[in-house]
């Protein structure tokens, strides 16, 4: 009797951090965007009102795939969280401080 062996290849989710520090485990939500939102980050957008390019984003580490191409232009290492999800850990240059701010706001 001949057993056949699969291997199972598991792929870690992304972890998405603001300058370094982490600020969430990317679980196939629909967008980083939407993540991003999820954790009370405030990612100025505009996106929603049909003004595309207003939340683009410095990357300062990591890949993302956009789930449709971006409207807007990007240069290197930018990316359009509303379009985009993370391919790899993903460092952000949005200051943490502005997590912080929003969460203040909810309270």
């Amino acid at each position: 009797m001949k057993v056949s062996s699969k291997t199972l290849i598991y792929k870690k989710a992304p972890i998405v951090s603001l300058q370094g520090q982490p600020v969430l485990l990317f679980n196939e939500q629909t967008t980083l965007l939407n993540a991003l939102e999820s954790k009370a980050v405030d990612v100025f957008s505009e996106c929603r009102s049909g003004f595309c390019g207003a939340c683009k984003t410095k990357i300062n580490s990591g890949e993302v795939s956009y789930i449709h191409e971006p409207l807007a232009s990007l240069e290197e290492g930018e990316c359009l969280p509303c379009c985009c999800k993370p391919q790899s850990d993903l460092d952000l240059d949005i200051p943490h401080g502005r997590l912080e701010e929003s969460s203040k706001k909810a309270d």
